[in-house]
């Protein structure tokens, strides 16, 4: 069950690292993090999908890229499976 758990991680933490980039387009990470006061190492390694951001980044992260909080989340879960469950059922 550990295993696919850190598998579920991190397919979520590749879902996100791909929406990041889409959302966040031609601007350069540095001018992106500075212009939204997000650290650019957090931003980096988010995009890398080697690490997956606290709630509050995420919230951050929405607002800079102009969309709700819901939204953002909606976009990384539409690049999960469609029986993606982070659960043992």
């Amino acid at each position: 069950m550990q295993k696919d758990n850190a598998e579920n991680k991190k397919l979520i933490r590749k879902a996100l690292a791909s929406t990041m980039r889409e959302c966040r387009g031609d601007k350069s990470l540095f001018k992106f993090s500075s212009e939204n006061d997000i650290p650019l190492s957090v931003v980096s390694q988010a995009e890398r999908g080697l690490k997956d951001p606290q709630l509050t980044t995420i919230f951050k992260l929405a607002e800079a890229y102009s969309l709700s909080p819901e939204a953002f989340i909606q976009k990384i879960a539409s690049l999960l499976p469609s029986n993606f469950s982070m659960i043992d059922k």
